[in-house]
C-alpha cells in the first residue's frame, strides 16, 4: 500500500481510503467492524466519515456512523489511524441536512457544535482531517476559515479540507487563507471516476499548482462501474435500485445521473477493457482513479467484506499505457456520461 501526502500538511496516508457512509444503513455494525478490520490489516490507515452519515441521512440515524467508527477506533492505536470527517454544509443550499434543528451553517457557532459532536462520537481528542462537506459561496469565506483555523491552533484538528467544491470556490478560499494568515485547505474531496472526469477540466490544474490533494470519492460511480446494473439488472439492496424506485425527486435524479444509458454503455466498454487486461472492472476503476498526480487517496466503500478483495487488488497497481489509452478513447467517444 503506497503512502501519499495530503497537500503540504504533515499527514501521509494510504493510497486507498475506506469510506464509511454505508455503515449504519446498508452495512450492519458487525459487518462494518469486519470491513474496517480487513482494511486495516490490508494496510489502509485512512478512514473517511461525516457527521451526517450514514446515507441517506435521517434525523434518527445521523451520527451513527461516527459513533461506530469511534468504537472501532478505540481498538486501534490512535496515532496509527488517520481519521477524516466533515461538518455539514448550509441548510439553505441544495439539501437541508438533518442536524442542528435544520439550521446548519458554516459559521463559528455551527462549526464548533459540529466538531465537538464529532470528537465525542469518535472518542478522540483530535481529528486528523476536518472537511467542509459542501461549501456556501454566499457567505464570507473568512468566517468559515477563521473558525477552522481556531480548531487547528487548538490542536483539535490537524488539517482542513473541502468537499464538493468548484474551481472558483477553492481558489477564493485559498486566497482568503493566504490574505488573512489562516489555515489553508490541504484537500478537496470530489466525485471522480471513469464515468465522471470533470475534475480534469479545471480543478486538476488548480490542485497541482496550489498543492491541494484530491480525495476522489465514488471511484466506482456509485457502484455502476462494477457492471451490476448492466443488462437491465436491478440488484436487490443496491443503492440505485432503491433510488430508481424512490418517490423523492433528488434520489431519482441521482439514479438517472449515475445509471443512465450512456453511463451503462461506457461501463460495458470499460468492462471489456478490464477483461482483456486480466483485471476485475472494480480493480481497474480504482487503480485508474488513484493513478493521477493530483490524487492523494481514493475513497472506496463496501457493504460486505466479500467486496474487499478486488478493491485491495488495486493497491500498488499501475495500469499499463495501452490500457490508459483505451480508457481515454472511450471517454472521448462517450463524453461526460454523467452530464
Amino acid at each position: 500500500m503506497q503512502q501519499r501526502r495530503l497537500g503540504t500538511s504533515g499527514i501521509v496516508v494510504s493510497e486507498i481510503c475506506m469510506g464509511t457512509m454505508t455503515f449504519g444503513t446498508q452495512a450492519e455494525k458487525e459487518m462494518s467492524f469486519r470491513i474496517m478490520d480487513r482494511a486495516f490489516e490490508a494496510g489502509i490507515d485512512f478512514y473517511d466519515s461525516a457527521e451526517l452519515y450514514p446515507v441517506p441521512p435521517t434525523a434518527e440515524l445521523v451520527g451513527r456512523t461516527e459513533d461506530w467508527v469511534g468504537e472501532w477506533l478505540a481498538t486501534k492505536p490512535r496515532d496509527g489511524v488517520i481519521i477524516a470527517t466533515k461538518v455539514a454544509g448550509a441548510a439553505h443550499g441544495w439539501f437541508n441536512p438533518p442536524v442542528r434543528n435544520d439550521k446548519a451553517a458554516l459559521d463559528r457557532n455551527h462549526i464548533r457544535k459540529a466538531v465537538e459532536g464529532s470528537l465525542q462520537r469518535l472518542r478522540t481528542d483530535y481529528i486528523d482531517l476536518y472537511q467542509v462537506h459542501w461549501p456556501d459561496h454566499g457567505m464570507r469565506p473568512e468566517d468559515t476559515l477563521g473558525a477552522l483555523d481556531e480548531l487547528v491552533q487548538e490542536g483539535k484538528v490537524r488539517a482542513i479540507g473541502v468537499s464538493n467544491e468548484d474551481s472558483y470556490g477553492m481558489m477564493k478560499a485559498l486566497w482568503t487563507s493566504d490574505a488573512h494568515g489562516l489555515a489553508r485547505y490541504d484537500t478537496i474531496q470530489n466525485n471522480f471516476s471513469l464515468n465522471n472526469r470533470r475534475f480534469e477540466d479545471e480543478l486538476a490544474e488548480a490542485s497541482r499548482r496550489e498543492q491541494v490533494s484530491l480525495l476522489s470519492y465514488s471511484p466506482l460511480a456509485g457502484g455502476v462501474l462494477s457492471g451490476k446494473y448492466n443488462d437491465g439488472k436491478r440488484p436487490e439492496g443496491a443503492r440505485f435500485t432503491h433510488y430508481m424506485n424512490a418517490t423523492a425527486p433528488r434520489q431519482r435524479a441521482m439514479a438517472e445521473r449515475f445509471a443512465n444509458g450512456r453511463c451503462l454503455e461506457s461501463t460495458a466498454r470499460f468492462m471489456g477493457i478490464a477483461a482483456e487486461a486480466g483485471l476485475h472492472p472494480v480493480t481497474m476503476a480504482i487503480a485508474w482513479s488513484k493513478q493521477h498526480d493530483f490524487v492523494a487517496s481514493t475513497i472506496v466503500g463496501a457493504t460486505h467484506e466479500d467486496q474487499l478483495d478486488v478493491i485491495f487488488d488495486a493497491a500498488g497497481l499501475e495500469l499499463e499505457s495501452v490500457v490508459l489509452e483505451r480508457i481515454d478513447e472511450v471517454s472521448r467517444e462517450i463524453r461526460y456520461p454523467m452530464g
